[in-house]
Formats: structure tokens, sequence, C-alpha cells
């Protein structure tokens, strides 16, 4: 069976159980929401009424008052009104007052006046000063001719002295429950009709861009000059296509020199960014004391600049190193300070919150961790807003120092969370038109686990972002 077909037949029959619960489910409660909003109209109805009856009843000239009279023109009306679509030509709503004791004394229908009603829900129930509601069938061999009865009390003086009841048969709310089926079923018909055709044209789809992909696949194979596929509308399958694109010019070679031609511009981009800021800064007055410090800013990141030029082949044969050479104890508080003094002319404003163990060590080559750190601090910096605040934090624990930078930037969008330490991968930070070479993290992560440690970024759970490096530790 085609891959296609499969996933059609997966969606067809997800679609049609899923269509079928949900029509059903609201279908099921379509009764009793008209019902209840029919019984929620009717408490009002049944209180006013009672506060209108109050006057008569209390007075014992119930059969003459203007309540009976009421209900007695009440009857005689004949409705003209089209509701929804259905024709509404009678009156059906039942009033019937009994008395404390539950006696029948005014019956609109004129049937059941002088008989005991007190066993009756609606009205022993509202006679103990409860809601007094129930739904009895008028013929018990017929299951459509319910009707519900609400109560209110006739209250006098704080007593109760009489019940108000209103009752309406069911059958008058059945139209427009039929009707309310009748266009849910129509609607949901169409909806799952229209969702099984957006299915067919998935499956085609997707499965169009997997044969391109199979047919890529099979030309690598045999040698021929592919085009790796482009999908503008499929990010996966496009992230697909990317991958065995790059698979290919790896296994041929490729791409080796671009790789670290890219590592050299992005390692050389900070240092000469410092030596910018620092010459900008130069060129304003400055005391002695600034200037020589900025001179010598210049003169560190040049010697910087040059160190990376003489390291680079090292960093390129990081990944096949099996130990760490020319290894000494480095201070953390010393390595941080020291990539945070590189860092200040990119400052920018922003406000740098350090929180440093001073007595924590760590044990390797101190230009591989000065490199793994500013490409983390350098990462904040990007991505936090002028005036934005850094935060950086030190900890030990089990023979490890955490080390912690969180800025109070943009999160990281969750697509991009599992590719951070992708080489070549990067996201554009606020105010910069181009992406970085996206280098840095996976050149970090190279770093850390040569020294047995790790590094991770996060979007921090009060707002920001989190990177953390984590080293084994020594005591100093």
């Amino acid at each position: 069976m085609r891959f296609s077909l499969r996933i059609f037949l997966g969606y067809f029959l997800f679609a049609g159980l899923t269509g079928w619960y949900v029509l059903t489910l609201v279908r099921d409660e379509i009764k009793p929401a008209v019902r209840q909003s029919a019984e929620e109209v009717m408490i009002d109805t049944s209180n006013l009424l009672a506060e209108l009856i109050r006057v008569d009843f209390v007075a014992g000239r119930l059969d003459q008052g203007r309540f009976a009279a009421a209900i007695a023109t009440y009857l005689q009306r004949t409705p003209k009104a089209a509701v929804w679509g259905q024709d509404k030509t009678k009156l059906d709503l039942r009033v019937y007052v009994t008395d404390a004791k539950g006696i029948v004394q005014l019956d609109s229908a004129g049937a059941d006046i002088g008989r005991d009603y007190s066993q009756w829900r609606d009205v022993y129930l509202t006679l103990r000063g409860q809601y007094g509601a129930r739904t009895s069938a008028a013929d018990p061999y017929d299951a459509e001719s319910t009707v519900m009865y609400v109560a209110a009390p006739i209250i006098d003086n704080g007593r109760i002295v009489g019940v108000l009841t209103v009752a309406k048969p069911n059958t008058a709310m059945q139209p427009y429950i039929d009707r309310a089926r009748n266009k849910l079923w129509r609607a949901g018909l169409i909806l799952v009709a229209v969702a099984l055709l957006a299915g067919a044209v998935f499956s085609w789809w997707l499965s169009r861009g997997i044969a391109r992909l199979t047919d890529f696949a099979r030309e690598v194979r045999d040698g021929k000059p592919a085009a790796v596929p482009a999908f503008a509308a499929n990010r996966e399958l496009a992230h697909l296509a990317d991958a065995l694109g790059e698979m290919r010019d790896r296994l041929e070679g490729k791409t080796y020199v671009e790789q670290y031609v890219h590592a050299l511009t992005h390692e050389l981009k900070s240092p000469l960014a410092g030596i910018r800021g620092s010459a900008e800064l130069l060129a304003e007055p400055l005391d002695d004391a600034d200037h020589a410090r900025f001179v010598g800013h210049i003169q560190q990141e040049s010697a910087r600049m040059q160190a990376i030029v003489d390291r680079l082949l090292d960093l390129a044969r990081l990944e096949a190193r099996h130990g760490l050479a020319d290894t000494e104890q480095v201070k953390l508080a010393d390595l941080i300070n020291t990539v945070l003094a590189a860092l200040e002319p990119r400052r920018n404003g922003r406000s740098i919150h350090c929180d440093i163990a001073a007595d924590a060590g760590i044990t390797g080559e101190r230009f591989l961790l000065e490199q793994a750190l500013r490409n983390l601090l350098q990462n904040a910096f990007d991505f936090t807003p002028a005036g934005g605040a850094i935060h950086v934090a030190a900890s030990v624990a089990d023979g490890y120092c955490l080390l912690t930078i969180h800025n109070d930037g943009a999160p990281i969008p969750d697509f991009a969370l599992p590719r951070l330490f992708e080489r070549f991968f990067s996201l554009p930070g606020p105010g910069r038109e181009h992406k970085g070479t996206g280098l840095g993290l996976a050149l970090t992560r190279t770093i850390a686990e040569l020294h047995g440690g790790s590094v991770a970024l996060a979007n921090a759970a009060g707002g920001g972002v989190v990177a953390s490096l984590r080293l084994p530790c020594t005591a100093s």
C-alpha cells in the first residue's frame, strides 16, 4: 500500500470518528440546553407573576381579582409570531396557584381547581422554602408529552402563603430543537467532506514531496549534479532536503574549507568590534588614564586576533582531539572578568551583574575556555536590547562549576530551540539586519565537551534567556 494512501486512510478514520463523536455530543446537548434556557426564563416568569398575584391572593379575591381577569384575557390571545423560522400561533403557558396547604385555588387550564397538589415536587419544595421544579408526562404512555413546571412562592409579611407554578410543554420547544439538530448535521457533514478533501490533497502533497526527495537521493547515489529540492511551504521537508544536501557536500569534502573560513570570520568579528569601539572612544577628548586604557585594549584585542589566527587550526581539530593540551588552573572569577573587560566597548548601556564563587577554578586550556565564555557573552550582548540587563552567576556543586548567563532579551522561538547548537544555524538579533554565522555555539559545545562538560541554552521561566556552561572544577 502506498504511503500517501496510508496517510489518507488514517486521516479518514481519525476525521470520521472525531466528526461523528463531536456531532453526536453536540446533538445530545441541544435538547437539555434548550430546556435549561426555557427553565431559566420560567423562573423569572413565575416570580414576577407571584408578585403580581400576591395582593389578590392575600385579600381572598383571587377569582374576582385583576390577575384572574388578566389570565382569562391572556388565554384569548392569538399571537402571530415567526421565531427563527417557526410560526407560533397559540399560547401554551399554563399557570396554577395553590394555597399554603397545596390546594389548587386557580388554574388557567380550568381543570384542577380544588385538587391537592401538596405532594407535587414543585409545590412541596416551594412551600418549604426551596426551589421547586419538576418535569412530568401528561400522558404516561407518551414520552414526548412531558411538561416543565417551575414554581415561585407567594410571600406575605415574610411567610409563604401560597405557590404559583408556571408550566410549559416540551413539545413547544421541540421544533427549535429539531431545526438546530438538522442544521448541525448538515453543517457537520459538509465539514467532514471538506476535511476529507483537504486530507486527500495533503496526502498527495506530502507524497509528492517525499517522491522528490527520493529522486534527489537516487541522483546523488548515481553521482549526478542534482540541485537540492526546495520546499517553500513545508519546513520539515525543507530541513530534510537541506540535511541531505549537507550530507552530500560533506561526503564529497566540499565544505571543509568553507566551514573554517566561516569560523575565522566569526571569531575575528568580536575583536574587530572591540578595536573599533575603542578607536571611536579615542576620537573623543579623554584623560590620560582612559586614553591609556583604550590604547591597551586595542593592543590586547590585536594580540587576540593574532592568537585566533594562530589557534584556528587547533580549533579545526577540536572534534578529533581526545584530550587537552597545555592545561592550567584557571580561576573562574579571572576568566569572567577577562572576557567582560574585552567586551566592555560593546556594552552599550547594558547593565551587568556578577555573582561569582571566587574560589572556583577550572583545569583546562585558558584560550579555549575564554573562547567558549566569550561566545556565550557575545550572544547575550547581541540579543539583549540596549539598556537591558545581563546577570552572570557561577556556583560549584558536585565537583562541577556551573556558569549561567541570563539576559532579559526576547525568548528563543520554539522551533529554534532544538537547533541552536547546529553548525551555521543562527537567529537575527534585535536591530541587526543579518544573522551571525552560526558557529559560535557549535564551537562552544565542542570546547565544553572537550573539557568534560556541557553547555545549554533555554528560555528562562521568568522571562529572558539563560545560557549554562557546566565544567569540572577544582578548588583553588
